[in-house]
């Protein structure tokens, strides 16, 4: 029997993040994960990059049904004490857009932070352990595992969700919350690609690497960011940001004309070359294939401007600013960066990341129905929602 004061399931950025901050007050923590290596998410994300954080990280940021839960731990660790932390680490790194800050050289230079960190507080990381079970004893908890059986006082989960399940995502810490009675809300995957209808996806495959930049809608809520085809549908990071606001049976309504305006830009073609056919003069602000797969696409009269009635101008100002989209559904946790939903905030404690019913269980990171968007925030919660549980586990 390996008797610890507190154990941590999962390897990943919040896991190792908590581990480190609670070794430093002197508890003996050890991360226990199924992985052959830790932190396999962290090594793939941004481009190999690690899109760490974000300088505008705040609460609006992220979706939850108690969208204030996030608030406390956000604001007591902060994106700038993160960046702090990379910097004493002599780690180098750039804002490529938006406030998201990337490493300059590689993901693992966050891996290493983190290993640094549970190094100098002492915490023990083991890998390839398999829980076997948990259950609650007097004092603390029981696990049994492919590595041993364990005791320990303060037990956290810091398993993630259900994206990517290549890098072994599972839904174990799911099962744990419910085994201990608490409540877990329906899961997707959001930061995700949305696929099209057979007869949407014929049409625009051929579009498969265009990308333009767009206003995503969908259920108030609008993204002006890059929209990528795909030859299975739409994505880029317009699409997967809108995808965490967007539910089955929902229409999209994108703009794909967000710099301009496009009853403005036909009035002038009309106007000062009346002779230039439709194509020729969406061709200035749209890639040529688009141009010609649109006019398909939307049966428009690919005739001199002169000749289109002032009805059919209007018609494709109209979808040019507001082209509906109806998905078909999405890529999955497949190709999903987070998962929406999982272990809810009302059974949690939003100071300590503990269940409010059970002494001395934690939950912290993507586990938790806290969703950032894209962006580096689901990083920057790892470290937040870490932080807080590390405090007082």
């Amino acid at each position: 029997m390996i008797k610890r004061d507190v154990i941590v399931i999962g390897a990943g950025a919040a896991g190792l993040f908590c581990a480190a901050q609670a070794g430093a007050r002197g508890r003996s923590v050890e991360v226990l994960d199924h992985a052959k290596k830790v932190g396999r998410k962290i090594l793939m994300s941004g481009g190999g990059r690690c899109n760490f954080t974000n300088m505008y990280a705040e609460p609006a940021n992220f979706l939850s049904q108690n969208p204030h839960f996030c608030k406390s731990a956000l604001s007591r660790y902060t994106q700038w004490d993160f960046i702090a932390l990379v910097a004493e680490h002599g780690i180098a790194y750039h804002e490529k857009t938006l406030g998201q800050l990337f490493c300059d050289d590689s993901a693992k230079d966050i891996v290493d932070l983190l290993l640094k960190e549970c190094s100098k507080a002492h915490v023990t990381v083991t890998t390839r352990c398999e829980i076997l079970s948990v259950e609650k004893c007097e004092s603390g908890y029981l696990l049994s595992t492919s590595n041993g059986d364990y005791q320990c006082e303060s037990l956290v989960v810091a398993t993630g969700g259900l994206s990517m399940p290549k890098l072994g995502a599972t839904p174990f810490g799911y099962k744990i919350a419910q085994q201990f009675g608490l409540n877990v809300l329906p899961t997707r995957a959001a930061l995700v690609p949305f696929t099209l209808h057979e007869k949407d996806k014929a049409t625009l495959a051929e579009l498969s690497g265009i990308a333009v930049d767009v206003y995503a809608s969908c259920n108030d809520t609008t993204f002006k960011e890059a929209m990528l085809f795909t030859h299975r549908g739409l994505s880029g990071p317009a699409m997967l940001q809108i995808s965490s606001y967007w539910e089955a049976g929902d229409t999209l309504s994108i703009n794909t004309l967000p710099n301009d305006d496009s009853h403005e830009l036909l009035e002038t073609a009309r106007t000062s070359t009346p002779d230039a056919l439709l194509a020729t003069c969406l061709n200035k602000v749209f890639p040529k294939r688009m141009v010609q797969s649109f006019i398909d696409y939307h049966q428009w009269r690919n005739v001199p401007v002169k000749q289109l009635t002032h009805g059919e101008c209007d018609a494709i100002a109209n979808t040019l600013e507001n082209w509906p989209v109806k998905p078909n559904g999405t890529e999955g946790y497949r190709t999903a960066e987070v998962t929406i939903g999982g272990v809810d905030t009302n059974e949690l404690s939003s100071k300590t990341m503990m269940a409010k019913n059970v002494e001395g269980l934690y939950f912290i990171g993507e586990v938790v129905d806290v969703t950032g968007w894209l962006g580096g925030f689901n990083f920057q919660w790892a470290w937040s929602s870490g932080w807080a549980a590390g405090q007082v586990v």
